[in-house]
């Protein structure tokens, strides 16, 4: 058996896959693993409790996609955490989830990979590595495009009283947080600030209809468009969109991508299905 796993922020997907036919053993979902906002103690939990729910195996190899920056050191970490879960003996790949969305969106083929999850990213890909990537940012600095830019976008507005009335008093009918309850999420107590932001985007969305609301949301992908994507060659590459984020806003992003000169590829919910298309032809 092989094993992968795809983590975003939020959530990773875990599969035992028998490489033969690329038919699922078993499958579980653990809380995501982010490797650079996470203690060392939560990911070998997420990692553990993985293990515990998969069969023993043996597994001739792991393969491992993880949201956050990779380091020699966090490698060498995650390896370890990784043996001491699923067997001493597997070769072990790990990689981050923009290539995980890239080898899920355009396989083996060159184009341009865009995640529209919780965080955004994006890569170009020549079919086989990434060879030009537009740095993030994270929630904090970038992220444009994603489920919590959307949400920080809205949260600043509302904290300074710009939401309009109605949307407001909704949000504090579904979302009863004072102003240091909201300041104490995002900055303090909050295990994933980008998660909690991220997860106001389906009661932001509820009130499209409201301008206000759609001019928010259409400038937080026009700025992904802008700001990013357009570093890219994108007349010569169509953009491909992974992320539950994205493709819930599938019609949004193709209208708004368009308006901006951009040929849309592939909306792709959740990478896990192709990843294990993708190493099942490569074995």
């Amino acid at each position: 058996m092989i094993l992968i796993c795809e983590s975003g922020a939020t959530k990773a997907d875990w599969r035992a896959i028998c490489p033969a036919d690329g038919s699922c053993a078993a499958q579980c979902l653990t809380p995501g693993i982010n490797v650079s906002t996470m203690s060392e103690d939560a990911v070998r939990g997420i990692i553990s409790e993985a293990a515990s729910r998969l069969p023993e195996g043996p597994y001739d190899s792991l393969h491992i996609y993880t949201a956050g920056v990779i380091t020699p050191p966090i490698e060498d970490f995650l390896g370890a955490c990784l043996r001491d879960g699923f067997g001493k003996d597997a070769r072990i790949e790990i990689l981050s989830d923009l290539v995980a969305s890239a080898r899920a969106a355009c396989g083996r083929v060159p184009g341009i990979a865009a995640i529209m999850g919780t965080g955004a990213n994006s890569c170009l890909w020549d079919g086989e590595k990434i060879v030009k990537k537009v740095n993030s940012g994270g929630f904090i600095l970038g992220d444009e495009g994603s489920a919590s830019a959307l949400g920080k976008l809205f949260v600043a507005d509302y904290i300074k009283g710009l939401v309009p009335s109605e949307v407001a008093a909704d949000f504090e009918s579904r979302f009863p947080h004072s102003y240091p309850e909201i300041v104490e999420l995002v900055y303090h107590n909050s295990a994933s600030p980008s998660a909690w932001l991220g997860s106001l985007a389906p009661f932001i969305l509820s009130h499209y209809g409201n301008p206000c609301i759609r001019e928010m949301a259409d400038s937080n992908i026009r700025a992904f468009a802008r700001r990013v994507l357009r570093q890219y060659d994108t007349a010569a590459f169509s953009v491909n969109v992974v992320g539950g984020f994205g493709f819930a806003l599938k019609d949004i992003v193709e209208r708004i991508f368009r308006e901006e000169g951009i040929t849309v590829g592939r909306f792709v919910s959740s990478p896990a299905d192709d990843l294990v298309k993708f190493h099942c032809t490569n074995i």
